[in-house]
C-alpha cells in the first residue's frame, strides 16, 4: 500500500478557490439560460402556446375514463385482444394520455376491473361474459 500524498494547506486553499470560480461562472452561464428561457415562455405564451408542449393542467382530459375506452373497445372489437392491440385501439378512439408507460397502465386497469374483463390467455383480454 503506498503511501497516502498529503497536501499543504496552502495547496487546499488553492483548490477551494479555483472551485469556487467554477461554480461562479457557472451560476452566471445559468442566470444567463434562465432569463433566456423566462423570454422564449413569453413569446410563446403571446402566441397561444404553452411553455413546454403541455397544458397548466398537465394531463390529458378524456370525455369517457379509460375504464369506458377499455368496455367500448372490447365490446366493439367482439373478440379478445392483445394488450398493445387495445392500447391502439383505445388511442385509435381518441383517448390520450400523458403517461410514458401507457401499456402499463392499460395491463393495471384490465388486472384491477376483474368484474369487467377477463383474461382469455396471457396478455390477452376479452369481456366478462
Amino acid at each position: 500500500m503506498g503511501r497516502p500524498s498529503t497536501l499543504t494547506i496552502a495547496s487546499l486553499k488553492q483548490m477551494l478557490n479555483a472551485r469556487r470560480g467554477e461554480l461562479a461562472k457557472l451560476q452566471k452561464q445559468r442566470g444567463k439560460l434562465v432569463k433566456e428561457l423566462h423570454f422564449l415562455d413569453r413569446a410563446i405564451a403571446r402566441i397561444g402556446g404553452t411553455a413546454g408542449g403541455r397544458g397548466r393542467a398537465g394531463r390529458a382530459r378524456n370525455e369517457q375514463s379509460l375504464v369506458e375506452a377499455l368496455t367500448s373497445t372490447l365490446k366493439s372489437a367482439g373478440k379478445p385482444m392483445s394488450v398493445g392491440d387495445i392500447m391502439a385501439a383505445v388511442e385509435a378512439g381518441g383517448y390520450h394520455s400523458s403517461s410514458p408507460n401507457f401499456r402499463g397502465i392499460i395491463n393495471q386497469t384490465l388486472i384491477k376491473e376483474r368484474k369487467l374483463f377477463s383474461p382469455a390467455s396471457r396478455g390477452v383480454y376479452q369481456l366478462k361474459k
